[in-house]
């Protein structure tokens, strides 16, 4: 499943627990670990336009990358393969193109969780990178729910709303979770908001109609699960997609999500973001997100 994972680091403390969490896959998988530190070139020269003298920019561009490589390396010593890389452009398009030219199956990096108009209009080089890479990108915070046990993952929450493009992350989810022996949690949710009218009536046939529909493609895919050896349950709820995920993860100690996502660009996507987004910004543990 995973040959070649790629660990984009900026020496921050998130980019060391997603080096944790790459660790323990690529020792699964016997997978190569790449760490890749981008040289915000951009940066530089919006920088040096007010005055920085380039040299002493560049010195100390240099010496803060170094760190960075230093601190993750450190955390993926213990990988199969490491090969360490320092590039130089824009982060979230080098990191992309890094992934083309090595042929990676993986991308496990670090994001804040900030929010604001900021996030909304510019979003953050993790959700920028989940929308333009084609492999699946794991994302991880600093928290106390991130932090990887021996184990790995004891809980898996894989997400779907019944579409196809949904099942993308399907073989993801049961390839990581027969690695940890963990239990799979399918869980679908029935979106409030596509399920009342501009009057603020809940049209409760749309509703039975959709947890009917929701009930058939949970047990298919817990069916898929088990046929493996796994143990899975099956959780249909009603309400709005991200906070009710958020909430079951909460309740069930969920180690880890996986979902898809279809990696679209456009302003409504800036302005509104795709569930999966939103789970990436909000969620405090780490989430697998699969390219359809």
């Amino acid at each position: 499943m995973y040959d070649t994972v790629v660990v984009p680091t900026d020496g921050s403390d998130e980019a060391v627990r997603a080096a944790d969490h790459a660790v323990w896959l690529a020792r699964r998988f016997d997978a190569t670990v790449h760490v890749l530190h981008v040289v915000d070139s951009e940066r530089v020269e919006e920088v040096t336009e007010h005055g920085t003298v380039r040299e002493q920019l560049s010195e100390r561009l240099a010496a803060a990358g170094e760190r960075a490589v230093s601190r993750v390396e450190e955390a993926v010593a213990d990988a199969p393969t490491v090969e360490t890389h320092t590039l130089h452009g824009s982060p979230a398009a080098t990191i992309q193109r890094f992934t083309e030219e090595t042929d990676a199956d993986l991308v496990s990096m670090g994001t804040s969780g900030r929010s604001g108009l900021d996030r909304l209009l510019l979003g953050s080089t993790a959700e920028t990178v989940l929308r333009q890479v084609d492999c699946p990108v794991l994302t991880t915070r600093v928290t106390p729910e991130s932090e990887l046990a021996e184990s790995g993952y004891d809980e898996i929450l894989l997400s779907t709303d019944g579409s196809d493009r949904a099942d993308a992350a399907v073989d993801h989810t049961l390839a990581v979770a027969e690695q940890a022996d963990a239990r799979v949690h399918v869980v679908s949710v029935v979106d409030i908001a596509a399920v009342t009218t501009l009057s603020g009536y809940v049209v409760e046939e749309f509703v039975d109609r959709q947890r009917e529909s929701a009930d058939e493609t949970t047990t298919r895919l817990a069916d898929r699960a088990r046929d493996r050896g796994l143990d899975a349950v099956t959780a249909v709820r009603k309400g709005y997609p991200t906070a009710t995920l958020l909430e079951y993860a909460e309740e069930r100690g969920v180690d880890l999500i996986t979902m898809a996502t279809a990696g679209r660009s456009g302003l409504d996507r800036l302005l509104l973001g795709s569930t999966t987004e939103r789970v990436v910004r909000e969620s405090p543990v780490p989430v697998l997100a699969v390219r359809t």
